[in-house]
């Protein structure tokens, strides 16, 4: 099986993207400036707003088993429209946006943790029974960490793109990882409000979604996040391992593996069949585990298939 070098390919994007920002910051603003109106900007409006610890919660619907929607890095909540529609008309959904990210305030110390304490407060205060969470990239490792965390309460966890240790440094020393996640914290978080923009345009067309309208589009509103707080989750990320905790997950997990086939040979000249396996090999210990591929779809799987994931999320929630 060839391993797949997500992580490798992430670097390269942000090393190119760094050096793209630095020499031509000023055309890329005017390109975005000349498109049309942003398809994401406009959010649904919520039943209710509140904060907890500086993370903006918005809930929609009510009844149900309650979901918790939980974003990627840079991303708010604007990124799950599609799954609010979806899952509001029988669920109470609560959609969070964490400290940091699309304009909201940092909060100090490890951003993970205090996000993680911020979802954490969320499901006791509002005495959410047996909560699904759906998390995204960094939310899905959130919602992993969480399930470890809090066994007895969480009801269900879908992890889109996201897991217990980024792929391709599993096999990396605790000191190795600790100084990986200090060169990104630092390379990251020294950019300026530009070139972090640019970079974003750059991540997104490269890795984030098939539709370059759409990878447009999501950038210009990721853009808006805090490159230090950006930096500070994706160092967070890279310092866990949480693998040792999977045995204690109690309830079912489901991953979600995108896949778009012309990303292979970026990729090793991996298979479908080699990246589930690759998902399977590092989710090992999860007692009830399943994988399952989204076709035609690259990180932001719920942007590039909304209606494929919905039904995944849908069959799973049949199954609780």
């Amino acid at each position: 099986m060839k391993r797949v070098s997500t992580a490798s390919l992430f670097f390269a994007v942000l090393s190119a993207a760094s050096a793209f920002a630095a020499d031509a910051p000023q055309a890329a603003a005017g390109a975005q400036a000349a498109q049309a109106p942003n398809r994401f900007a406009q959010s649904l409006a919520p039943a209710e707003r509140f904060e907890i610890k500086g993370m903006l919660v918005e809930r929609h619907g009510s009844g149900g088993r309650p979901l918790v929607l939980i974003p990627g890095l840079a991303t708010g909540g604007w990124v799950w429209q599609e799954t609010v529609r979806a899952f509001s008309k029988d669920h109470a959904v609560y959609v969070v946006t964490l400290p940091g990210f699309d304009g909201r305030p940092a909060v100090e110390g490890d951003p993970f943790d205090a996000a993680k304490e911020a979802v954490k407060e969320l499901i006791v205060s509002r005495r959410l029974a047996k909560p699904v969470l759906v998390g995204h990239s960094l939310g899905a490792t959130m919602s992993i960490a969480l399930s470890e965390e809090l066994p007895e309460r969480i009801g269900g966890a879908v992890a889109i793109d996201g897991l217990p240790v980024m792929p391709r440094t599993e096999d990396l020393s605790p000191e190795q990882r600790a100084a990986m996640a200090e060169g990104v914290r630092r390379q990251m978080g020294a950019l300026r409000p530009a070139a972090f923009a640019d970079q974003q345009l750059q991540y997104m067309r490269r890795i984030g979604t098939v539709d370059m309208g759409k990878a447009d589009d999501l950038a210009k509103l990721t853009g808006r996040s805090d490159p230090a707080a950006v930096a500070g989750y994706m160092a967070a990320v890279l310092a866990r391992d949480l693998r040792p905790g999977l045995p204690k997950i109690q309830a079912p997990v489901l991953v979600l593996a995108p896949w778009y086939g012309p990303d292979s040979a970026a990729l090793g000249g991996i298979s479908a069949g080699d990246k589930l396996a690759y998902y399977r090999e590092l989710m090992t210990g999860t007692p009830k585990l399943d994988v399952v591929q989204i076709d035609n779809a690259r990180h932001f799987a719920m942007i590039d298939q909304p209606a494929a994931v919905n039904e995944a999320l849908r069959s799973f929630l049949k199954k609780l």
